[in-house]
């Protein structure tokens, strides 16, 4: 079982940074790749971006350049740092897992089907 926990959420003006923080349960989760996704009102959930066991990360192509992903295994937290941000960034976000150590991505974009744990999400808002 493996829970995870957003934080950092808040609301900015565009131009602005945030940085999320995703904190895991479990005394194996810092050997899985954790992702974050977001969904924005009236959309689907989309990937943003994802890093593997190693800290090899992945990026969708509307965040990639702007949003970056660590991890600190030693406190079993992974951290999506937000910068230049956009309206269009406003949404729920949320990291999950499916438990394996590499991305599960299609053109460096996280895939949500095989999450097998998510957390509840944080909201990002983006005033323009």
């Amino acid at each position: 079982q493996v829970q995870l926990v957003e934080s950092g959420g808040g609301t900015v003006q565009s131009g602005e940074s945030l940085r999320l923080s995703c904190t895991a349960s479990g005394s194996t989760s810092a050997y899985y790749a954790i992702a974050w996704f977001r969904q924005a009102p009236g959309k689907e959930r989309e990937g943003v971006s994802c890093i593997n066991k190693s800290g090899e990360t992945h990026s969708a192509a509307s965040v990639k350049g702007r949003f970056t992903m660590s991890r600190d295994s030693a406190k079993n937290t992974v951290y999506l740092q937000m910068s230049r941000l956009k309206p269009e960034d406003t949404a729920v976000y949320y990291c999950a897992t499916d438990t394996h150590s590499e991305c599960s991505v299609v053109d460096s974009t996280p895939i949500p089907y095989g999450m097998a744990y998510w957390g509840k999400g944080t909201l990002v808002t983006v005033l323009s």
